[in-house]
């Protein structure tokens, strides 16, 4: 199948992680590093998050020629307060792929799994996510990929992503 044909001639895909990439969590860490961690508050505040120049910049500039998508392992249950924070900083509509509730794989699994189905039907140009393990398996899948390292990295958070499958 041809590239044009899969797409149904439709824009090519860019697709953009939230958490880091879009939106920064630093504000919110304090939550992750609590034992027990406070799942509950650490999502509730993401809609305090504040907006990453960097990733906001290449998102608008993206959308000019492709469609954007978001892939975010935020659980379903935060997509009102993911979906008010997008249009309140002015990021591209677009849909938004979360993490089902209950679902603790691996950010890098569950993105590299939904990544794929979007290629069935269309081409996707792009890939920003902040997390290294994220990038690698997507390259290694064949996707281009942008690894946006333009905020600060927490062990808490690569902990959540990789083993807990929080986030």
């Amino acid at each position: 199948m041809t590239e044009s044909s899969r797409s149904g001639g439709r824009r090519p895909l860019a697709v953009f992680d939230l958490d880091n990439t879009l939106a920064g969590t630093a504000h919110r860490q304090r939550f992750l590093e609590r034992r027990p961690r406070d799942w509950d508050a650490f999502f509730a505040a993401a809609r305090h998050d504040p907006p990453l120049a960097p990733g906001v910049a290449l998102a608008r500039a993206e959308a000019g020629e492709c469609e954007v998508v978001y892939l975010t392992g935020r659980p379903e249950r935060c997509r009102r307060d993911t979906l008010d924070w997008l249009a309140a900083h002015g990021l591209p509509e677009g849909t938004v792929h979360m993490r089902r509730d209950g679902d603790r794989r691996p950010a890098r699994r569950t993105k590299l799994e939904i990544l794929r189905r979007l290629a069935r039907t269309r081409d996707v140009r792009v890939l920003v996510d902040d997390d290294e393990l994220v990038c690698a398996d997507a390259r290694g899948a064949g996707f281009t990929v942008v690894h946006a390292d333009w905020a600060a990295g927490s062990d808490e958070l690569r902990d959540a992503q990789e083993r807990q499958g929080r986030t």
